[in-house]
């Protein structure tokens, strides 16, 4: 009897462990860790002092990518308005400057200071004729500044920025090397994208790596905005555009889920898009 009783407690404690092992393994929730971790691999910034063009590039869009200016590279590569590259041709993202010649001072022989004595040449100051005083008032030259109309746009301040798409941001603006140069709002696919700011689209297309389907709008001298992994792009280069106006619908073109990356560069470098846009 004993015996038998032994052998059922030990049955019941084998059975016990099993189960409890089976429950440990079983599949459950992922840790909090391993869901805010972000599989989004971010666009890499152009490295090296060179960068061959290719098939649908544009100067704006080399630039963005290499975080230049467009009228940086222009100079940098001496390319006149209306700024066309071509596929093939090499352009230097890093501004070489000639080396400063060092002029050394030389000496100015005794004889010639001999010469230039002022003590033994003559006085010529009788003889200077000196140029009569004008009588008349002279007329004050106003500068005149351009107006807006003339510069365009890109002469307005942005009084304001509104959100360029609805949804959570699932990825925050990174300063780091290797981070996130914008913000990443995850939607629905086909959910509505709108310009952040009034501009002029100075590039729609899929020839930057990392981005998909990309537009990048010039809102003045300072500022663009890029929206990235678009479904649709309904925009086209050099189109004017309204704040607000639909540009694109939010796809996951180069991206392993649905979402808008939404970047602000200012004079071609990034900035975080949380501090201008306004608090939701």
């Amino acid at each position: 009897m004993n015996r038998a009783m032994l052998t059922l407690k030990s049955f019941l404690t084998i059975v016990i462990v099993l189960t409890m092992v089976s429950c440990a393994s079983s599949t459950g929730p992922a840790p909090v860790s391993s869901i805010s971790k972000s599989s989004i691999k971010y666009p890499k910034k152009l490295t090296g002092q060179k960068y061959k063009v290719k098939k649908g590039d544009t100067l704006y869009s080399v630039a963005f990518s290499a975080g230049l200016t467009a009228n940086e590279l222009s100079k940098i590569n001496k390319i006149p308005p209306p700024y066309i590259i071509h596929p093939g041709k090499w352009l230097s993202l890093v501004n070489k400057k000639p080396p400063i010649k060092i002029v050394k001072k030389t000496q100015v022989s005794k004889k010639w200071h001999k010469k230039l004595d002022p003590k033994k040449e003559p006085s010529y100051s009788k003889n200077v004729i000196k140029p009569k005083r004008s009588t008349k008032k002279q007329k004050k030259i106003k500068k005149v500044t351009p107006s807006v109309s003339k510069q365009g746009n890109y002469a307005k301040k942005i009084s304001k920025w509104i959100w360029p798409a609805k949804g959570r941001v699932v990825s925050a603006y990174s300063a780091t090397k290797q981070g996130n140069k914008g913000i990443d709002i995850a939607g629905v696919k086909g959910s509505n994208i709108i310009a952040s700011a009034a501009g002029k689209v100075v590039y729609a297309g899929n020839a930057l790596r990392g981005y998909g389907n990309l537009i990048i709008i010039k809102h003045n001298d300072k500022y663009l905005s890029a929206y990235a992994h678009n479904k649709t792009i309904f925009v086209k280069e050099k189109q004017r555009i309204k704040q607000g106006q639909l540009i694109a619908q939010m796809g996951s073109s180069e991206s392993d889920r649905i979402l808008l990356h939404f970047e602000i560069r200012f004079r071609g470098k990034s900035v975080n898009p949380t501090h201008y846009l306004p608090k939701r």
